[in-house]
């Protein structure tokens, strides 16, 4: 019987490289971004006209933009018909309720629910990192059977769980108080730089957490 071939340890791989994620967060912002502007510099321009209309306008513009974009870039139709659909539904909130802030409310909501999705994950020994590295990496569920990945894994988890609530502790009083404008900043200063600290967090736990001669990520130990 042949024998199981020996890997060394691969320290030089990164989360940030296998899961990308700056494009995405960025692309995401835009239309929170137009909604902002569109509100502030029509309630400027024309005060008493219904600027929350106008916002929405501006954020389905610029979500349909971004849309051809992702396609064009190759990204899966069903990517591309929810990040539409989550800044429709944001806008159709808005217009509905009449309050500004309430674009934000689905984003609210959505961080919220990730958060209890990705710790119920951990403490029931599935954690979503490894579910969603092991899927890219085609290991399918492999690393849930080496014992040291599964740790791994479910330790570098938590860090994810602290991105989501740090949004939640932030977006929800600034949508208590109705502050859009805020929410607009806020929903900038917590994409893409919230992303990145949280790649390069959960690996440094992921690293420090695996045994120093495990072969790494790609390797799964059965």
């Amino acid at each position: 019987m042949a024998a199981e071939p020996v890997h060394a340890p691969d320290r030089s791989e990164s989360l940030a490289a296998l899961l990308g994620g700056r494009r995405g967060a960025v692309d995401a912002t835009l239309p929170a971004v137009a909604f902002g502007l569109g509100w502030v510099l029509w309630g400027l321009a024309q005060p008493g006209e219904p600027a929350i209309v106008a916002g929405s306008v501006a954020a389905l513009v610029v979500g349909a933009a971004v849309a051809a974009w992702r396609w064009r870039r190759g990204a899966t139709p069903r990517a591309v018909v929810l990040g539409l659909a989550a800044v429709a539904v944001g806008a159709l909130i808005a217009i509905r309720t009449g309050r500004a802030s309430d674009f934000f409310l689905l984003q609210l909501l959505s961080n919220a629910a990730s958060a209890a999705a990705w710790a119920v994950s951990i403490l029931f020994r599935w954690p979503l990192l490894g579910v969603v590295v092991g899927g890219l990496l085609g290991q399918k569920f492999r690393w849930r059977r080496d014992p040291a990945l599964l740790r791994a894994y479910r330790w570098a988890s938590w860090v994810w769980v602290g991105q989501y609530l740090v949004r939640v502790a932030v977006f929800a009083p600034l949508w208590l108080a109705d502050r859009a404008l805020a929410l607009t900043v806020a929903r900038v200063a917590l994409a893409w730089p919230l992303v990145a600290a949280c790649l390069a967090v959960s690996w440094w736990v992921f690293k420090r957490t695996l045994p120093a001669d495990h072969p790494g990520i790609r390797h799964p130990q059965v």
